[in-house]
């Protein structure tokens, strides 16, 4: 096994992991700046409400891109377990 492979294997792995990740990431980060502008336009500074929405913003992206996010992750994981043998010789 050559660096090469080493340096391809995890990059495809951490690029696999970031389409993973981005979804929930975007829409968490859209529904706390949303809540953010809220609690400054009216000054309300409950520390629940900004954690509950971003959970349930979570949740919900989780529910509706969970699918694809569990094919990705199990092509990329077939796809490193099939090259198993081409790395090892």
């Amino acid at each position: 096994m050559d660096p090469q492979q080493v340096l391809t294997i995890t990059r495809d792995g951490l690029l696999t992991l970031l389409s993973i990740c981005l979804p929930i990431l975007l829409v968490v980060l859209a529904v706390g700046l949303i809540v953010s502008v809220f609690q400054a336009a009216t000054q309300i500074h409950e520390q629940t409400l900004s954690f509950v929405p971003k959970l349930l913003a979570a949740f919900a992206t989780l529910g509706i891109a969970g699918p694809w996010m569990l094919s990705t992750l199990v092509d990329y994981i077939q796809k490193v377990l099939q090259s198993i043998p081409q790395v090892v010789t």
